[in-house]
């Protein structure tokens, strides 16, 4: 079974700005992967505000949702509990709402791998131990 790709906040942003360091890196990666990514809205809304300034930038963002290449399979209402556990059990590197509904993704998702730039994610686990499978930079 092919891992399931959950997409966090950095890999959008980097898509959609050119200027952005990573922005190579991330189109050569989602050129080997099979559409659509599941998310969270936290991190579309991250991304959202990440990209305020860049013209067209949260448009571009809410698009990738309308054409399909990016899913949200995520329900915070159903999940409070758990990320409300995340959060406080890393509360000291702090855990962004965004980072704990990737995790939950993970633990709900199996196979799955979290495509990301935020090397905390090397820090978390997922089912409390659980190395999580990530993406990320060399660099990072």
């Amino acid at each position: 079974m092919r891992p399931r790709i959950l997409v966090d906040t950095g890999p959008l942003v980097a898509l959609l700005d050119r200027r952005d360091h990573y922005h190579s890196w991330v189109k050569a990666q989602l050129r080997t992967m099979n559409p659509p990514l599941d998310t969270c809205e936290a991190v579309l809304s991250e991304a959202c505000f990440l990209l305020e300034r860049l013209p067209g930038g949260p448009q571009s963002v809410i698009e990738l949702v309308t054409k399909g290449l990016v899913t949200v399979s995520f329900s915070l209402q159903d999940e409070a509990r758990a990320i409300q556990r995340l959060v406080l059990r890393y509360s000291d590197v702090p855990m962004a709402l965004a980072d704990a509904c990737m995790v939950r993704l993970a633990e709900i998702h199996e196979p799955s791998i979290v495509f990301t730039l935020d090397s905390d994610f090397k820090i978390y686990r997922k089912n409390g131990r659980t190395i999580l499978p990530i993406l990320l930079p060399e660099d990072r």
